[in-house]
């Protein structure tokens, strides 16, 4: 069976954020992503989108754009349904450029999904035997607005808290510390340093911190550094998980291999979609490490295919859902709902079961292929 892709869409989709979004790496204002719309000539539309990241993938919302162009050239008439060969394509066009890439890999899924008459989840081989619950992260920042956050994050009913971290040892220690103190010992905490420790001062910190009862502890040392983790991960009385250093099966592998952490964080921005995403997942089922479904600055219709995802594995244990809950406005109609205490719904409609409003859509800056 064959699905031709007949057009193409590419959308600058650029949403601001209710107050700003900062971590170790600088400040963010705006999801600045990218949507695209894949229609076939047999009347099927796939939905994708990403939220390129400058300092982590090197992509921005304009060179998603425009390498978006390429990939659209490359794959117009190609059978949406040979996802393989669609994803080989797109890498043999340019190197890297993950974040773009996965937005044409998501919008593929939601076409080869539908055609199956599938929810993503079962079209992946996936189940809804788990429960889906989503931390909510505290911005980097002066210490009483940290705490001050938590106490609110609390307040909304959410059980879990990501704290960003990437400060001075002194400054993050005590973040930690007086947060704990606000929340008391019945929420889960985990942290991200976005790679802002040394590896001694991340040793230190991750010490001092291990009373206030930390779940893990992603990317505390540059991801150049990867060398440097096995050691870390071995003396850390925190588990270590890697995010900007595993982006694709080939970092995964080598992170195994090196016995270098405890867990791994799987993007789509970063594994260039589901495709790769699944050969993470696996690997990491092998090794019998655990998995974390995270994301960018998405909205929710990445988030969405991001659920669908995390049902399935076992491995997938914990999700970092949030950051459409940041958004000034949500232009989704369908795909994941957000429950109390941070519990994530899936619905069970053929393919994603997210698309973007119509009249948003109409409102962006669009070229069509």
């Amino acid at each position: 069976m064959s699905l031709t892709i007949d057009q193409i869409e590419i959308y600058a989709s650029p949403i601001k954020l209710k107050e700003p979004f900062v971590i170790s790496l600088g400040p963010l204002t705006h999801a600045e992503n990218v949507v695209i719309v894949i229609r076939t000539h047999e009347g099927i539309t796939g939905f994708g989108e990403c939220s390129p990241f400058l300092t982590i993938n090197g992509e921005s919302m304009d060179t998603a754009v425009a390498v978006a162009q390429l990939l659209a050239g490359k794959l117009k008439g190609k059978n949406a349904l040979n996802i393989e060969d669609c994803v080989l394509s797109m890498d043999k066009i340019i190197f890297g450029n993950s974040s773009i890439k996965s937005a044409f890999d998501m919008a593929l899924y939601d076409i080869a999904a539908q055609h199956a008459q599938l929810p993503l989840y079962a079209f992946l081989g996936g189940k809804k035997n788990k429960t889906i619950q989503t931390d909510y992260t505290i911005s980097l920042g002066p210490l009483e607005k940290m705490v001050s956050d938590a106490q609110r994050i609390k307040d909304r009913g959410f059980q879990i808290i990501k704290v960003k971290l990437g400060g001075t040892k002194e400054e993050d220690i005590q973040r930690i510390k007086s947060i704990r103190l606000q929340i008391g010992n019945e929420l889960s905490l985990r942290i991200d340093a976005n790679q802002g420790w040394t590896p001694l001062d991340a040793l230190e910190i991750l010490k001092a911190i291990a009373p206030y009862d930390i779940q893990h502890c992603e990317e505390p040392i540059p991801r150049w550094q990867y060398m440097k983790l096995p050691f870390l991960r071995e003396q850390s009385p925190i588990p270590i998980m890697s995010d900007e250093s595993c982006c694709d099966e080939h970092d995964a592998e080598r992170l195994i291999e090196l016995k270098a952490c405890d867990a791994l964080n799987v993007k789509l921005g970063k594994s260039s979609g589901i495709f790769k995403a699944l050969k993470i997942i696996r690997l990491a089922e092998q090794a019998k490490l655990d998995l974390q479904i995270g994301g960018f600055l998405e909205s929710r219709l990445a988030f969405t295919a991001s659920a669908h995802l995390a049902l399935c594995s076992d491995s997938v244990v914990y999700y970092d859902f949030d950051t459409p809950m940041m958004f000034e406005e949500d232009p989704v109609v369908g795909g994941i709902r957000y429950g109390d205490h941070g519990i994530v719904h899936v619905q069970d409609v053929p393919g994603l079961g997210a698309t973007m409003d119509v009249d948003y859509l109409k409102r962006l800056k669009k070229i069509i292929l």
